[in-house]
């Protein structure tokens, strides 16, 4: 049965959730007289416990079965990314390019469907974001109001549980925001029978507020219990120390992110002062990070120590904050119309179901090359090649090394791929990328067998730890990172950027100023400052032109980020107005003119697969049903 996002709000609608304890299903629907009362729940830690745990691993009936999506995992935007009908939500930008035609490519156009919608509201077959964020709130409110009835609890436990909730309460209203706005902030148990169920949306920042004082809580909280970090310094015991719960360094690195957004274009309300409350909380958030033993991993190591511990090979790692655990997985994780098939396409599993997700020229673009000019314009891409960094015949070479991390281009590494020896301008090297064009013949990672080929000419590398049809021994251990070290650095560059004039600026108490601390992470990737280029000026809006690229960079295909940025910017009318490329490899012989033997031509998308702005798009519609429910509450545009 269809519940609707405006019953959520107004009855808090049933909790529905079952965790372990099978005598916790349903709890809030139960009649009185079915001898569940209060005093069984919130007496005793077990049951206390078994009710809260809903929020990580609660279900809910749907469809005539049980759903494992009704839980913070509709608040972690990998596990948003990883489901059957691959709305990778980045590929709804410029960013991606979504390999196999679907749905999602007509929320990129412009064409939001009550289709698309519903499945991110209340399907629980796909990803419920919104109905799952409700439910979840009113577990944290019920939590938080009988939390002192608990008799057999210490004070650390306590203290723990309230940490939790605090936090998870502002995390699915922060995610709420994310992709439809400002809600009216539920901090409080509605009764069945509330009269005051239709409530009017808070103003933007105000919400922000609410969720910011709810992380300042959790943290206030964590520090009491000793959980500002879960394990002991070099532990990384996941299982353990419960390291999917939250902890202090999250609570504080969220609100980072919250207060960011807030001083954004999109949300700016005070100019100046609220990017010097962001920057001061990026600081802070910093502090405790490095105080609790977090470090930068390098972008490579030869012992495997290194940034690809983020996102595969291991529970959590050095450079962890707050990290879901995805577990081990099979080559073709969840099969071909799988999680899997959403990051890579057909070609990788062998499957015509596979979507994949595809960067675009316009992105591949703003890697700069090694010695750190920009590529992202033609008068850039000239003026690096007129300093003999950058050749457009040979697009590859000389590049951030993130580049060669981040994206699988033509010729590069890729086990059990590539290789041949009738024609050796024909085929690129054993154990590489085979992306190109031998006049109408398509190489093996183009074969139109297959409908998530890539359009583009790149598929995505980060995530990837080499495992497809042609390497499937590989079992992977994958991992959400949730938050990591490096954002907070980049965090409190672009603000202390806004907030104190400029590049040297500093916030107070600080010893990096914005500049430093972008260099940080440019040092750790094997980029030079960037101060020592020849553009540089020292200019406010310069660096902020830098530091925005270098987060497009830095994170890239990691927690939604690039979507959640070009909206808080205020960018989209341009980045979906844009005209979005594709270079497909044509072999051709080696040559002084082709010194890689392929014509590397710039030609743009399909018609169909191009963005497009609509008013509106800087947040999801309702359903029109709920939408005409509300007289008080103000229902998002439709596009």
């Amino acid at each position: 049965m269809k519940r609707h996002f405006i019953l959520f709000i107004i009855l808090g609608m049933s909790l529905g959730f079952t965790s372990s304890c099978s005598f916790l299903e349903d709890y809030l629907d139960k009649a009185p007289e079915s001898g569940l009362t209060e005093d069984v729940v919130f007496t005793k830690y077990q049951n206390f416990r078994l009710f809260f745990d809903a929020c990580y691993d609660g279900r809910k009936y749907y469809n005539n079965g049980w759903r494992d999506t009704w839980n913070y995992k509709c608040a972690c935007p990998m596990y948003v990314d990883l489901w059957d009908q691959k709305y990778c939500i980045n590929s709804t930008t410029d960013m991606c390019d979504q390999g196999r035609y679907m749905e999602g490519q007509a929320w990129k156009s412009g064409n939001m469907s009550e289709t698309i919608v519903s499945k991110l509201c209340y399907d629980g077959s796909r990803r419920p974001v919104l109905g799952a964020c409700f439910d979840d709130i009113r577990v944290c409110n019920i939590a938080i109001r009988n939390i002192d009835r608990v008799l057999d609890m210490t004070d650390d436990v306590r203290n723990d549980f309230l940490g939790q909730a605090y936090f998870l309460r502002g995390l699915f209203h922060w995610t709420l925001f994310r992709y439809w706005g400002p809600m009216p902030y539920l901090d409080y148990v509605m009764g069945p029978y509330d009269e005051t169920w239709d409530l009017a949306r808070m103003e933007k920042n105000a919400y922000i507020d609410e969720i910011v004082q709810d992380y300042d809580s959790a943290f206030y909280y964590f520090n009491l219990c000793g959980k500002v970090r879960r394990d002991p310094v070099g532990s990384l015991d996941y299982s353990a120390y419960e390291m999917y719960r939250p902890n202090g360094m999250a609570a504080k690195a969220f609100k980072s992110r919250a207060l960011l957004y807030a001083a954004s274009p999109l949300n700016n309300k005070n100019g100046v002062t609220d990017w010097q409350e962001a920057a001061v909380a990026a600081w802070d958030a910093l502090q405790v990070a490095l105080a609790n033993g977090v470090v930068l991993l390098p972008l490579t190591d030869p012992s495997g120590n290194d940034r690809r511990l983020n996102y595969y090979n291991r529970s959590v790692c050095e450079e962890s904050i707050w990290t879901r655990n995805i577990g081990n997985q099979s080559w073709n994780w969840g099969g071909g119309s799988g999680q899997v098939a959403t990051l890579w396409g057909g070609h990788f599993m062998a499957h015509t179901s596979a979507s994949g997700i595809n960067p675009t020229q316009n992105f591949v673009d703003k890697y700069e090359t090694k010695w750190g000019d920009p590529l992202r314009t033609q008068a850039e891409r000239d003026a690096a090649t007129a300093l003999g960094h950058y050749n457009e015949q040979s697009p590859f070479k000389d590049r951030d090394p993130r580049f060669y991390t981040d994206i699988i281009f033509n010729g590069s590494p890729a086990p059990g791929w590539g290789g041949g020896t009738a024609n050796s301008s024909k085929f690129v090297p054993a154990g590489t990328a085979p992306i190109y064009l031998y006049g109408t013949t398509p190489s093996d990672l183009l074969t139109t067998a297959y409908l998530g080929r890539t359009y583009t000419g790149y598929a995505m590398r980060k995530w990837w730890p080499g495992n497809s049809t042609k390497n499937q021994g590989v079992t992977t251990l994958y991992s959400d990172v949730l938050a990591r070290l490096s954002e907070l650095y980049l965090n409190y560059a672009e603000a202390a950027n806004e907030a104190y004039g400029g590049p040297n600026g500093s916030a107070p108490g600080a010893t990096l100023t914005a500049l430093q601390a972008a260099n940080v992470i440019r040092a750790k990737s094997g980029m030079p400052n960037l101060e020592t280029h020849p553009n540089w000026d020292g200019s406010q809006s310069y660096f902020r032109d830098r530091i925005r690229n270098e987060r497009m960079i830095e994170l890239s295909f990691e927690n939604q980020a690039y979507y959640d940025d070009v909206r808080r910017w205020a960018i989209l009318p341009q980045v979906m107005g844009s005209t979005l490329y594709a270079v497909i490899p044509q072999v051709t012989t080696v040559s002084p003119e082709y010194p890689d033997g392929f014509i590397y031509t710039r030609t743009p998308l399909p018609a169909d697969r191009q963005p497009a702005w609509e008013e509106g798009m800087y947040y999801l519609p309702f359903l029109n049903a709920d939408a005409l429910k509300m007289k008080n509450f103000v229902a998002n545009p439709v596009w």
